[in-house]
């Protein structure tokens, strides 16, 4: 839910004057955030059909952990490439590559599931590549979509990585596990069919660019990168980011296994596990319109990226403390759905601070952070399975540890933050 603080780090282009027919932007922009609808929903279909996966080949835990990690191994680097490809070939095509790739990618899972080593091969490309398509987007929203504008392109794209998550979560239960690969990857070979026609548009909106309508001055005339890591105001920032992903991860990658495996609920209840990505919506709103209203009441931003991120940490923490005690359905559904609420209010937090400290700098902060906070969808899989086995099939050691770094992180962040320009 943090994109929408990309639109903060992206260049401020004067393109739009001589796109005459205003209803390309939005076609763009619609398909933009249909991809985006895809792009998610089929993250999420790997920790929902694994179950019925497991069963027809039998996999033991480690085996879930590794599947169930690959993704993030090739999400990790992704957004560099991404950028960069973009930037080099034009987003407009990058964009078609990256979603026929993971698309077929997609594809090709039930044909590689009969083999462990396959599988996480075919997972690492399909991270990979998905990688690519969000920072391919912010590439493409930053030539096509005008300034004013941007807020509420990147309020739909959002909404429709919500959708696409909740949509595929609903569905998946219902179909034979090999069809949702072939459904989500079908609809992504469909999508490249409506972008050809807008291709020539985004193409000219990227050659026709003039320069910069503002571009801010560098802070310094050249930066190595050490100085990316060598301020805590930004360590500050990466830890909380890191600490956040923790929880999420746990919750994306082991709610429908810890749901179905240890409190016994059908493959079906595993819809339920939408519900936490709705409230995860409706909390991000209420934490942006928050922060507007603390701001406006003359609080410091510091005191309201502090707060934020006090709720968006130790908040889940708590309830992860609470819900390694649950012993129901309902009731884990429950607390894992206030968890993820609280978890929202980090997008107005930390993940907002970096336009503060690294004003110029931004973007690259961003990346920093998101590569990081990735390490813990590769770490999460296989250490839960080890954690799971060695307490004898007890999940409490796994939500006791995420609850604990969920609070070590809201700690430093309280203690390290600032809003004092670092880079």
């Amino acid at each position: 839910m943090y994109y929408l603080n990309c639109l903060n780090f992206l260049p401020t282009y004067n393109v739009f004057k001589w796109l005459n027919e205003p209803s390309y932007v939005w076609k763009i922009v619609f398909l933009c955030c249909l991809a985006n609808f895809i792009n998610a929903a089929d993250r999420v279909i790997m920790p929902i059909v694994i179950i019925p996966i497991s069963n027809h080949f039998g996999w033991n835990l480690h085996q879930y952990g590794l599947v169930l990690s690959s993704f993030s191994v090739g999400y990790l680097g992704s957004m560099i490439i991404g950028e960069r490809a973009a930037r080099r070939y034009g987003g407009g095509l990058i964009l078609i590559f990256a979603i026929a790739f993971w698309s077929l990618s997609s594809l090709l899972t039930p044909f590689f599931a009969h083999s462990i080593r396959s599988l996480i091969t075919v997972r690492i490309l399909l991270g990979l590549r998905e990688g690519i398509g969000l920072p391919t987007v912010f590439h493409i929203f930053s030539y096509v979509v005008p300034v004013e504008e941007r807020s509420r392109s990147f309020s739909y794209m959002v909404t429709f990585g919500a959708v696409g998550q909740t949509v595929a979560t609903l569905v998946c239960p219902h179909l034979i596990w090999s069809h949702s690969f072939f459904i989500f990857g079908f609809i992504g070979l469909v999508w490249i069919c409506f972008w050809i026609p807008v291709f020539n548009v985004v193409k000219r909106a990227e050659s026709r660019i003039e320069l910069p309508v503002q571009q801010a001055e560098p802070s310094k005339p050249s930066l190595r990168w050490t100085e990316f890591v060598s301020h805590w105001p930004l360590w500050a920032i990466y830890i909380a980011h890191f600490s956040m992903n923790w929880s999420n991860y746990i919750v994306m990658l082991w709610l429908p296994t810890y749901l179905v495996r240890y409190l016994g609920a059908t493959e079906y209840a595993i819809m339920l596990t939408a519900i936490p990505y709705i409230c995860n919506c409706i909390g991000s709103v209420i934490a942006g319109r928050l922060a507007n209203y603390l701001t406006k009441r003359q609080f410091s931003v510091l005191t309201v990226r502090r707060l934020m991120s006090s709720i968006g940490l130790l908040g889940p923490g708590v309830v992860l403390f609470l819900f390694s005690l649950s012993s129901s359905v309902t009731s884990a559904i429950v607390l894992i759905s206030v968890s993820m609420t609280f978890s929202a209010f980090n997008s107005a937090g930390h993940l907002c601070n970096h336009v503060e400290v690294a004003p110029n700098h931004a973007g690259t902060t961003f990346i920093i952070s998101n590569i990081l906070a990735t390490i813990p969808g590769i770490v999460c899989g296989p250490l839960t399975a080890e954690l799971v086995i060695t307490s004898g099939g007890r999940w409490f050691p796994v939500f006791i540890l995420a609850g604990f770094i969920n609070v070590v992180g809201a700690v430093v962040y309280i203690s390290q933050s600032s809003t004092t320009q670092v880079l």
